[in-house]
């Protein structure tokens, strides 16, 4: 399943515009089911481009969409040109479903917390989410919330008042470090 994923990810970014999405029928029963994707992709270790659906829709086709959004439509980023094509590494997390995590406190969240899940923040119309790799650059728990806050548009410090919070795990997909050769 991975190597096909990574490799429709791949063809999604080398192909667009003009992108031909699979018939489904031909798609094996595991790439048909409706899960929640991020697409994550770098170039020599920096981030070039991230972007994720919450929506369940079918895995192949959420994985093309978002391989596409990440590499041309990420605002924080200009999109990838040919020349970068070689040098971009992909990674898929594909999302289990998002889990109410109960607290009383800030106290009762912060220990609660753990890296191995990502966390979506939701008060009021704003949210955010950052997947469990951001962990590796923010392992302060406190840290963590205070830039998922700012990333929703919030004060750092909204995560102590009366918030939402759900968190989920992700399995990992990622290209080697070496040139990616299609199979």
């Amino acid at each position: 399943m991975g190597m096909t994923l990574l490799g429709l990810a791949r063809q999604a970014i080398t192909e667009h515009p003009r992108i031909v999405l699979p018939n489904p029928a031909e798609v094996p029963a595991e790439l048909r089911e409706a899960r929640a994707v991020f697409v994550t992709l770098t170039i020599n270790g920096e981030l070039r481009g991230c972007i994720g659906n919450f929506q369940e829709k079918p895995l192949f086709r959420n994985v093309m969409e978002c391989a596409v959004s990440a590499g041309y439509a990420d605002p924080r980023f200009r999109p990838l040109s040919r020349k970068e094509l070689p040098s971009v590494r992909i990674e898929i997390s594909i999302l289990s479903p998002p889990a109410k995590l109960e607290f009383s406190s800030p106290e009762e969240l912060l220990a609660k917390l753990s890296p191995e899940r990502g966390v979506i923040l939701r008060k009021g119309t704003r949210s955010a989410t950052f997947l469990p790799q951001v962990w590796e650059q923010l392992p302060g728990k406190t840290e963590f919330l205070s830039h998922l806050c700012q990333k929703a548009g919030l004060p750092a410090d909204a995560w102590k008042g009366p918030i939402e919070v759900e968190v989920y795990t992700v399995e990992k997909l990622k290209e080697s470090d070496g040139k990616y050769t299609p199979r």
